[in-house]
C-alpha cells in the first residue's frame, strides 16, 4: 500500500468515525423526542451499522499484512 493510500484510507476513516458519533446523537435526540419518527430512527440505526462495517473494514486495510 502506498503512503497515499493509507492516508486516504486514515482520512476516510476519520470522517467515517465522526459520521458515526454524530448519528449517536442524531439518534438520542429523536428518541427523546415524544413525538418520534420511528422509521427515522430505524434508517438511521441501520446507516450507523453500515458505518461500523465500513469503519471495520477500513481499519482492517491499514493494519500491516504481517505475512509480507
Amino acid at each position: 500500500m502506498l503512503p497515499t493510500d493509507a492516508a486516504n484510507l486514515a482520512r476516510r476513516l476519520i470522517e467515517l468515525k465522526v459520521e458515526h458519533r454524530d448519528l449517536d446523537g442524531a439518534i438520542e435526540r429523536l428518541e427523546a423526542d415524544r413525538t418520534r419518527d420511528e422509521l427515522q430512527i430505524r434508517r438511521l440505526k441501520k446507516r450507523k451499522l453500515i458505518l461500523k462495517d465500513q469503519i471495520a473494514w477500513l481499519e482492517s486495510k491499514l493494519i500491516p499484512d504481517l505475512d509480507a
